[in-house]
């Protein structure tokens, strides 16, 4: 069965992109995520599909989508996902439908994704913004991830054990925020998405100017 394309054509009419953000666990892109979406308008969160347990405070459907292994499975096998990862002994996929149907909408669409997942989408060519979170050091990261307390002890040491390797990855992408003052990296990231819609590429045709200049 063929899959859908990702198409960047935005001649004809407004088209969204595809901005993927990773960090190491505990860098702080969830609420990055939220916060930026909340702040900027024609820009949604593309909602993870995943095979681990929800945490205190989580809502399924709105945080992420909770399914069963053998749920997931199906679907990855059935070419639903644009790309997927198994993370911390987790699955996590991006829905190729909903990225599609919300980039012919005219949004930019934010997917939370691991550094694998943001690799799967490079090797097929997706034209995405691709982002990285730092956290100041490894001893804040730490930090974060002993208050955030959602994971056991195993857990943890498992999250700790892979942030140099999560974290060598940044070389990578197109863009680098340090989340030291979460306003400030707020206010980083917003930009880096404000300025990329901005590029020639990405100017909407429709504007009255365009046709003025044409006539």
């Amino acid at each position: 069965m063929s899959k859908p394309k990702i198409s960047n054509d935005t001649s004809a009419s407004p088209h969204g992109r595809i901005l993927a953000l990773s960090a190491p666990s505990g860098a702080g892109k969830s609420t990055l995520a939220q916060k930026v979406v909340a702040s900027t308008g024609d820009i949604v969160r593309s909602i993870t599909y995943t095979t681990r347990r929800e945490r205190a405070g989580e809502i399924n459907g709105r945080d992420y989508h909770f399914i069963s292994q053998g749920e997931f499975k199906a679907r990855q096998q059935a070419g639903e996902f644009l790309e997927s990862a198994t993370v911390h002994g987790h699955l996590y996929g991006t829905s190729r439908s909903d990225v599609i149907h919300l980039c012919a909408q005219g949004l930019d669409v934010l997917l939370v994704i691991d550094y694998q997942g943001a690799a799967e989408l490079r090797q097929q060519g997706v034209d995405a913004l691709y982002i990285f979170i730092l956290p100041p050091s490894l001893t804040a990261l730490e930090q974060r991830l002993r208050q955030r307390n959602s994971d056991h002890d195993e857990a943890l040491r498992i999250r700790l054990a892979v942030a140099p390797t999560e974290i060598a990855q940044f070389q990578h992408y197109d863009y680098v925020i340090v989340n030291d003052d979460l306003e400030l990296a707020t206010q980083q990231l917003r930009a880096i998405i404000v300025a990329d819609r901005c590029r020639l590429e990405r100017l909407d045709r429709r504007y009255p100017i365009f046709s003025e200049l044409d006539g």
